[in-house]
């Protein structure tokens, strides 16, 4: 193996280890943790993590490339499912479970001292059209009020972070009333699934 293939390798393991390490900061800690720990942490130098990511807004949007596409493609999973108001409310209630588990996603959407739009740009399109598509899906069978949008969709989510902490348990209870006041006339509220 010549030396460049050598050096192209080590640069790409290199980048390999600040994207796992900084997914998994950014998950427990937030989007505050700073790039010399996030450097530290992945055994390099922080001039090595400043030369693959110039800034920690495009480490976290290189992060959040990966987070987003299993999103994006556990949303075309639940467009296929026989019920669209089951697949709206099951992927709602998964968007909510990684959010609240995820600290950094509840730090961008809540907006906590990074430029979430600069690190969010990419991301945000194709998950708010997949969803969008789930929600479009579930209002014309009935399941979901017609008059709930994409943004209302956005608001509650942000609002069930903004409310929620890091420490407590998830907020089933919450979220339950959330989706009762989603659904449409013909699909059935958490009232008519406990008889």
């Amino acid at each position: 193996m010549s030396s460049s293939k050598a050096l192209r390798a080590d640069a790409k393991r290199n980048r390999d280890k600040l994207l796992d390490v900084a997914h998994r900061l950014f998950t427990t800690e937030g989007i505050t943790v700073s790039m010399d720990e996030i450097a530290r942490h992945a055994g390099v130098g922080v001039g090595t993590a400043y030369r693959h990511f110039p800034t920690k807004e495009e480490l976290f949007g290189a992060v959040m490339v990966s987070y987003k596409a299993r999103l994006v493609e556990e949303a075309k999973k639940w467009l296929r499912h026989e019920d669209p108001g089951e697949a709206f409310f099951s992927y709602f209630r998964i968007v909510i479970r990684e959010a609240v588990a995820n600290k950094a996603i509840t730090d961008a959407l809540v907006g906590s001292g990074l430029d979430k739009d600069a690190a969010l740009k990419e991301v945000a399109g194709d998950f708010w059209s997949e969803l969008g598509k789930l929600l479009a899906r579930a209002q014309q069978n009935g399941s979901v009020r017609p008059d709930a949008s994409v943004g209302d969709i956005r608001a509650l989510l942000v609002g069930i972070l903004q409310a929620h902490s890091g420490s407590a348990p998830y907020p089933e209870r919450i979220v339950s009333i959330i989706c009762d006041g989603l659904r449409g006339k013909s699909s059935p509220g958490l009232l008519d699934l406990q008889h």
